[in-house]
């Protein structure tokens, strides 16, 4: 009987071959040593500070409140309140404090003395007959009332045929208007905004403003703020007023 080459007879046959895969186990912590080995330590990276980025960020939002801001101020604050010259005044009729007349501001007045209410303060028909000072004052306001003050003060260096004045409390009652009008003494025709309608319509961000219209209505000055709140200097823009109307 022949014996099959490489069997498990005693006679010579081929090599026993090992069986596939790896012919020894790696090691990670001697192959991470040789890799050290071989290759240079690296530097650490750099560290970045961002101390400076923080500080750029910061510039840049405050250049961002700025903008804003201006562009708030310019577009809805002391820029745009009241009317500006060369505007026509918005026309109106309110009651006065000092009449029997309760009610709101109408936005539509008539126009003609045959349907005007002598209780109520008709800025259409004033400034059909002469130039205009129109006052607009808050009564919680000590330094808004002190314009209507210098209103009363000028009043009586003009004949009123010459120019004639008046003022509304924004947003006031019936009530707190004619509280302001006697404890000031005023005799210029002072009425009332009950709802904030007309101040609305003027824009009365701040206090005082004071218009200064030609005969027809049209604005030739708006005065705001307390430094108009002295009577030689509203005295000096009445004049220019007069003087500008004469021309």
């Amino acid at each position: 009987m022949n014996e099959e080459p490489g069997g498990a007879g005693g006679g010579e046959g081929a090599p026993v071959q090992p069986p596939p895969g790896p012919r020894h186990r790696l090691d990670p912590d001697r192959a991470a040593a040789a890799a050290a080995r071989r290759s240079p330590p690296r530097a650490p990276p750099p560290v970045i500070d961002t101390r400076r980025y923080q500080r750029i960020i910061g510039l840049f939002g405050l250049l961002v409140v700025i903008v804003i801001s201006v562009s708030f101020l310019t577009t809805r604050g002391v820029g745009t309140a009241g009317i500006p010259p060369g505007k026509r005044l918005h026309l109106f009729a309110a009651p006065l404090a000092a009449s029997t007349l309760n009610g709101a501001v109408n936005l539509n007045p008539p126009c003609t003395l045959a349907q005007h209410d002598p209780r109520a303060l008709n800025v259409c028909l004033l400034v059909k007959r002469a130039p205009l000072v129109l006052g607009l004052f808050v009564t919680a306001s000590r330094g808004c009332e002190r314009q209507v003050d210098a209103m009363q003060t000028v009043s009586g260096l003009f004949p009123p045929n010459q120019v004639q004045f008046a003022a509304v409390a924004i947003r006031a009652s019936h009530a707190a208007a004619l509280a302001a009008v006697r404890a000031h003494h005023w005799t210029i025709r002072v009425a009332y905004d009950l709802d904030g309608r007309l101040g609305a319509t003027y824009g009365v961000e701040v206090c005082p403003i004071v218009e200064l219209a030609y005969r027809g209505g049209v604005v030739a000055r708006r005065l705001i703020g307390e430094h108009w709140t002295s009577s030689s200097a509203l005295a000096s823009q009445v004049r220019a007023l007069l003087a500008g109307a004469s021309r």
